[in-house]
């Protein structure tokens, strides 16, 4: 006879189909229902049960309710991707569900960046316990850089809906891909690439919720794995504190897009700055040092 063994737990866990919804809450579930499972710290012993709530909650990641999609929906995927509590089947399953909302609409401008969020967590997985083919991993690599060079929603934090931080999540991706041994080095420099049309990006948008400091993560540990010398650096930093399309910096900062592209590019080269300053690499120091300090000085 079946036994749940999440019964004394969560007994409505017991009921759940081994299928991934469509709806959020999962069907079957209700918001008390995830919430008990959050303040069970996401434990649930029913192995079927967990994989297939695993691949229902993806539908919230893209809930306008920061609750629903921030604190239980990723919050329960991201647990259990670093418990190592999902299959490697239920993983791809992710992968690929998560991928085709990384590239579909979004009109209430929450799932993409959630999805990169997961994702960034798929990568961290794979990262650690090598899961993906080549293959798989390329088109993963691909799909990053792809979203990040078109993120043009970049609203951080509201007060009702809570985080949408495109800029920020498709730069958790990259981090966790830019970790990766398995990334070549074309790969890193299409992670670089998307990366650098996100420091400082045309308009006139000022960033104020720590994406300079997302940003510059995935760069600090590109560079820390030897990808690029000392002159590739000085020729990536220069571009990042070009004044174009002004001719240069005094008729940039006419402009709010101009003041805007300053505020952004500086304080990404400052975070950077002090990173591989105060990380104590001497290699990594002799790398970027120069350059940073030179983009630094070109900057008004």
């Amino acid at each position: 006879m079946h036994v749940c063994l999440a019964r004394s737990l969560m007994p409505w866990i017991c009921a759940l189909p081994a299928l991934a919804w469509s709806a959020c809450p999962p069907a079957g579930t209700s918001l008390a229902d995830l919430d008990a499972l959050k303040q069970a710290a996401f434990q649930l012993p029913a192995d079927a049960a967990r994989q297939s709530l695993a691949l229902g909650l993806t539908d919230c990641l893209g809930d306008p309710d920061p609750h629903l999609r921030d604190e239980l929906a990723f919050e329960a995927l991201s647990a259990w991707l670093r418990a190592g509590a999902l299959s490697a089947d239920t993983v791809q399953a992710l992968r690929r569900d998560l991928l085709r909302r990384l590239n579909g609409p979004d009109g209430e401008g929450y799932g993409r960046p959630f999805a990169a969020l997961a994702l960034s967590e798929v990568a961290r997985f794979d990262r650690l316990k090598p899961l993906l083919e080549p293959d798989d991993r390329a088109e993963l690599v691909s799909a990053a850089v792809g979203y990040l060079r078109g993120v043009t929603d970049r609203r951080g934090y509201e007060p009702r809906g809570g985080w949408r931080h495109g800029v920020a999540h498709g730069a958790d991706l990259a981090l966790q891909l830019g970790l990766n041994p398995a990334v070549t080095g074309d790969q890193l420099h299409a992670l670089l690439g998307a990366v650098a049309s996100q420091i400082a990006p045309p308009g006139e948008h000022f960033y104020i919720y720590g994406e300079p400091e997302r940003l510059a993560r995935p760069v600090y540990y590109i560079a820390a794995r030897g990808h690029g010398d000392a002159e590739y650096w000085s020729r990536w930093l220069r571009a990042i504190v070009a004044p174009a399309p002004d001719a240069d910096w005094p008729a940039a900062l006419r402009s709010n897009a101009g003041l805007a592209r300053r505020h952004n590019a500086q304080a990404f080269v400052q975070v950077l700055y002090v990173m591989v300053r105060e990380g104590g690499d001497a290699a990594l120091q002799q790398r970027l040092l120069p350059g940073l300090a030179s983009a630094l000085g070109i900057l008004p």
